[in-house]
């Protein structure tokens, strides 16, 4: 008698207003394996999980466990099932611990009174084994984007579920918290849970996972097994066309400086220390400089500082030429700089506007969208936001007017994308940009950077991903400990160098 399947989702059918998310899906996870779930940004992945997981009820289709019909009325059914699930955007409740958050809704109490200690031994052993560290008594709104993913897999952990939901796990993690987490997932499967695992990162399915079922704007398209095919077949299957992995750029034309920053320092909220300390660098017209390191060692306290989301305790930041160490966001904005932030919810968007208002949230107040009696000219936001929409190819149930929250993750990074690139801004800070996109998404905003850098204009990478330190920028600056440790040329580099200058382990003068 054949073994029943752990999961089986059988002719799946969601529908939001104006678009069917998941459209008669049937998908099938075997006990013990890793099976990867791939499709472009709003194919209906995240969807298809949220089902299982009981955050949404199908219009059609069953689901079994086992064998056996079950219903999953919402997410406490499903732990219940020992269904548990990582989330894309973090469930986590800011102002709580990490200890409070891995615990919340399974609090171990005797006769009601709660019991941290024991929760606290069982998730300093769980963050141990798995290699997870991480400080429980941190307040999630003080710690690092990778730190808040290692939480939310510590919870699902904690709770002894069986089948495992990862969507988009590595989006945030560092390469080597990569190769941790996917070993990670190794040592899961072979203690008998079995892994749904949705990833826009081929090398990682093709690393991990026995087999891979492909989503295309909500259709089931096929699963095949990883051993039997390759990476340009998964991307080709995923996007319906052949995707460019390689990246073309002219030679450079140098120009003046845009961006001087001297001597910053930054303090941490995490901490006592300094976050950033007595960085210096210069950015031209005509070149990519790419800030790459470990996260945590101040990536994102520097880009703070720099776009004015954080005050300075010292230094300057000239743009063109202009001394704007103290100007308010709006002004640095009005004059030349956009910013892709890393965090899209926090800083990106406001996710209960609309895509339409979203897209006109730094511009709102210019003559073109705002008369001079201070209304709002709505048919020229609409069409403006329309075009975007159109050359960005952000894909949205009800076009403008759809709720931010109510997008993929990936198409709320290329509305921000979208926003950002086309005010032409002189220096384009972009932290993360191509984080949760899939490989047609990330050729196109790759060929978007590159595009600005050929028109003279600047460009500030911040990237956690190594493949597009090494390909994207003309020059590489190594953060470490909130310090930059090395300045490299990615032609004359390799991986494994700059893996060291961000690990602490080499560093090098460098001139700004």
């Amino acid at each position: 008698m054949d073994t029943p399947y752990a999961i089986e989702m059988l002719n799946i059918t969601k529908k939001f207003p104006g678009i069917i998310a998941n459209d008669n899906i049937t998908l099938q996870l075997k006990r013990g394996e890793i099976h990867a779930l791939l499709g472009e940004n709003g194919a209906g992945k995240s969807t298809l999980m949220s089902v299982l997981f009981g955050l949404y009820q199908p219009e059609e289709g069953v689901i079994k466990k086992d064998g056996k019909e079950v219903k999953i009325n919402d997410p406490n059914d499903a732990n219940d099932l020992g269904i548990g699930m990582v989330h894309q955007h973090f469930k986590l409740v800011e102002c709580f611990t990490v200890l409070d958050n891995i615990i919340l809704g399974v609090e171990p109490n005797n006769h009601g009174v709660l019991q941290k200690e024991e929760a606290r031994k069982k998730v300093l052993a769980l963050s141990e084994k798995y290699g997870l560290m991480v400080d429980p008594d941190a307040k999630i709104e003080d710690i690092t984007v990778g730190m808040q993913q290692r939480t939310e897999i510590l919870k699902m952990l904690y709770r002894d579920n069986e089948i495992l939901i990862f969507d988009e796990p590595t989006a945030v993690l560092t390469p080597q918290e990569i190769d941790e987490l996917m070993q990670i997932m190794r040592n899961l499967k072979a203690e008998g849970k079995s892994i749904l695992f949705i990833s826009h990162k081929l090398a990682e399915i093709m690393a991990v996972a026995d087999r891979c079922t492909i989503l295309r704007k909500g259709k089931y398209i096929g699963t095949v097994e990883t051993a039997k095919t390759t990476a340009q077949e998964l991307s080709s299957l995923m996007v319906g066309r052949n995707v460019n992995f390689h990246i073309e750029k002219k030679p450079q034309k140098l120009g003046d400086v845009v961006l001087e920053v001297e001597g910053m320092t930054v303090a941490s909220k995490a901490h006592s220390n300094n976050a950033v300390k007595n960085v210096s660098l210069k950015v031209r017209k005509g070149e990519i400089v790419c800030i790459a390191g470990i996260d945590g060692n101040g990536q994102t306290e520097f880009v703070h500082g720099i776009t004015g989301l954080e005050p300075l305790v010292s230094g300057t930041i000239k743009l063109n030429g202009m001394d704007i160490s103290k100007a308010p966001i709006r002004k640095r904005n009005t004059s030349g700089m956009s910013h892709i932030p890393e965090d899209r919810h926090k800083h990106g968007l406001v996710l209960d506007y609309s895509l339409e208002n979203n897209l006109v949230l730094q511009t709102y107040f210019e003559p073109e969208f705002t008369s001079k009696s201070g209304f709002l000219k709505k048919d020229n936001i609409r069409s403006y936001s329309e075009r975007l929409i159109k050359e960005f190819d952000v894909r949205s149930g009800q076009g403008p007017v759809t709720p931010a929250r109510a997008m993929s993750g990936g198409n709320q990074q290329k509305a921000i994308i979208a926003r950002e690139i086309d005010k032409d801004p002189d220096l384009l800070v972009a932290v993360q940009p191509t984080r949760g996109l899939d490989v047609g998404a990330i050729e196109f905003v790759h060929k978007q950077l590159i595009d600005r850098r050929d028109s003279g204009k600047a460009v500030l990478l911040v990237s956690l991903e190594l493949d597009e330190v090494m390909d994207v920028p003309d020059r590489i600056l190594v953060m470490y400990e909130g310090e930059i440790v090395g300045e490299f040329d990615p032609k004359k580099t390799t991986q494994e160098e700059l893996g060291l200058y961000m690990a602490g382990a080499k560093r090098m003068e460098v001139k700004a």
